[in-house]
């Protein structure tokens, strides 16, 4: 009986870590959406607080057009005002976490001007996320421009 009852205690516990590594994700989940949704009003606000606290001192970022970007050269081209971002939608983020790191991925649509020209479009993108210091910080990021469909008739 007292093999029945441990074994019974050890089925039960093991559910209930399982529960809570499961709430515990998708609070995850929802604090990185978060915190994506933030990023893009911050592009929109110019809000350089904001990049300075979320992005690592470490991050990096592949441009659509090839290039790497720093968080220096983040803060550098808001305090600039090159660029001007009237709008950025995110669409389709899905999050997948693995403890103190995680993965972001969606889509957004931006309207911007960069030293006067439109530079606005579709793009998809990648960011990593790491917990330090009991906070969420990016530490890469990767976006590419979503192709337009071309007649080739």
């Amino acid at each position: 009986m007292k093999h029945l009852v441990f074994s019974v205690g050890l089925v039960v516990l093991a559910f209930g870590v399982a529960i809570l590594a499961q709430a515990q994700t998708k609070s995850v989940e929802r604090e990185l959406i978060k915190l994506e949704n933030e990023w893009a009003d911050a592009w929109v606000k110019s809000d350089i607080a904001f990049f300075d606290r979320i992005e690592a001192d470490d991050y990096t970022w592949m441009a659509p057009e090839g290039f790497v970007m720093t968080k220096a050269d983040d803060l550098a081209l808001l305090k600039s005002g090159r660029s001007v971002i009237t709008s950025w939608v995110l669409a389709d983020m899905k999050v997948r976490v693995y403890g103190d790191a995680a993965v972001v991925t969606g889509r957004c649509t931006t309207k911007e001007t960069y030293k006067g020209e439109d530079v606005s479009g579709q793009f998809q993108w990648t960011d990593t996320w790491v917990k330090r210091a009991g906070r969420w910080q990016c530490v890469a990021g990767h976006t590419s421009r979503i192709a337009q469909k071309q007649d080739i008739s």
